[in-house]
C-alpha cells in the first residue's frame, strides 16, 4: 500500500508531492500518481522519482490516502470510476474547487461512511509558502484533519474552516496569487513605459511584492497602517493612491473576489 495515492498529476499535485518530500512527510516510493498526460505521468517519474500510471483505479486500489487533483468539472465521473476500485477505509482529501465534500460521498456510493476531507491550496506551495484551507466531512475525524494537516504543512500554513466557508477562501487564497501576478504586471509596464527596461521593471516589481508581503506577514500592523506609512500627504504615493480611488480600484477588486466566490458556489452546484 501507498500511503498517498495522487489522482491527477498537475501543478498543484506537484507541488505537494515536492513539499511532503522536502520536509520528510513522505519519501518518493510511499506516493504514486495517476494522470492521462504522459508528459505529466514523466515528469512525475523523472523529476520526483514517483510511480506515475494511466489508470485512476490503480492508484485508488493502492493508497491509504487518495488525493483527489481533477477539474471540478471531471469530478463526478472521476468518482464513478474510482467508487468500486478504492478501498472502504481510505480517507479521500480533495483540492477542486466547489465540490463539496457531501458530493464526494455521494458519488462514491453508500457503500461506506467515506472520510472525505477538503482542502483548497495555493500554488505558492511550489516555493513552500502556500496558504491552504481544510474541511472536513461528516465522517472525517481528529486524526484525518491531522493526516491532511500534516501533508500541507509541508509546503505553507494551514486553517480550518468550516465547508460553507471554502468558497470564500477559494476566492481569496486559492485565486489570490493571479490577482497579485496580475498587478505586477501591470507595474512592469507601467516601468517600461516610463523608460525603464523589462528586466529592470521586473525587478523592481517583484521584489517590491516580495517584501511587501514579508513585512505584511511579520508586522502587527494592519495593511492601512503600512500602507499610510508609505503615503505622504501630497506625494508620489499618494497621487497614486488617490487616482486608484478615484477609478474604483478598490472596489473593483472586493467586487472580483466575490465573483470567484459566486463562480466556486456554480462549480459546486
Amino acid at each position: 500500500m501507498y500511503e498517498l495515492g495522487i489522482i491527477g498529476a498537475g501543478n498543484m499535485a506537484e507541488a505537494i508531492a515536492r513539499g511532503v518530500m522536502a520536509k520528510d512527510v513522505l519519501r518518493a516510493e510511499q506516493m504514486i500518481a495517476a494522470d492521462v498526460s504522459p508528459q505529466r505521468r514523466e515528469l512525475f517519474e523523472r523529476e520526483l522519482n514517483v510511480r506515475a500510471v494511466e489508470e485512476n483505479a490503480e492508484v485508488a486500489r493502492q493508497s491509504r490516502v487518495v488525493l483527489l487533483s481533477v477539474k471540478p468539472q471531471q469530478m463526478g465521473e472521476a468518482l464513478g470510476a474510482l467508487a468500486p476500485a478504492i478501498n472502504k477505509e481510505t480517507l479521500v482529501v480533495s483540492i477542486a474547487a466547489g465540490i463539496s465534500t457531501g458530493f464526494i460521498q455521494k458519488h462514491l456510493g453508500p457503500a461506506a461512511p467515506w472520510r472525505v476531507v477538503r482542502v483548497m491550496p495555493n500554488t505558492p506551495m511550489l516555493v513552500g509558502e502556500g496558504m491552504s484551507g481544510i474541511s472536513r466531512g461528516a465522517n472525517a475525524t481528529d486524526a484525518d484533519v491531522a493526516t491532511v494537516h500534516r501533508l500541507f504543512e509541508s509546503a505553507g500554513d494551514v486553517i480550518e474552516v468550516p465547508e460553507n466557508h471554502m468558497n470564500a477562501v477559494t476566492a481569496l487564497s486559492g485565486s489570490g496569487p493571479a490577482y497579485f501576478f496580475l498587478l505586477v504586471e501591470q507595474m512592469i509596464a507601467a516601468g517600461v513605459d516610463m523608460g525603464l527596461s523589462a528586466q529592470h521593471a521586473r525587478q523592481l516589481a517583484a521584489k517590491t511584492a516580495l517584501g511587501a508581503a514579508k513585512m505584511l506577514a511579520t508586522s502587527s500592523d494592519a495593511p492601512e497602517e503600512l500602507r499610510r506609512r508609505v503615503t505622504s500627504p501630497g506625494g508620489t504615493t499618494h497621487a497614486a493612491i488617490t487616482h486608484l480611488q478615484a477609478q474604483h480600484v478598490p472596489q473593483a477588486i472586493v467586487d472580483a473576489i466575490k465573483a470567484a466566490e459566486r463562480r466556486g458556489k456554480e462549480l459546486g452546484s
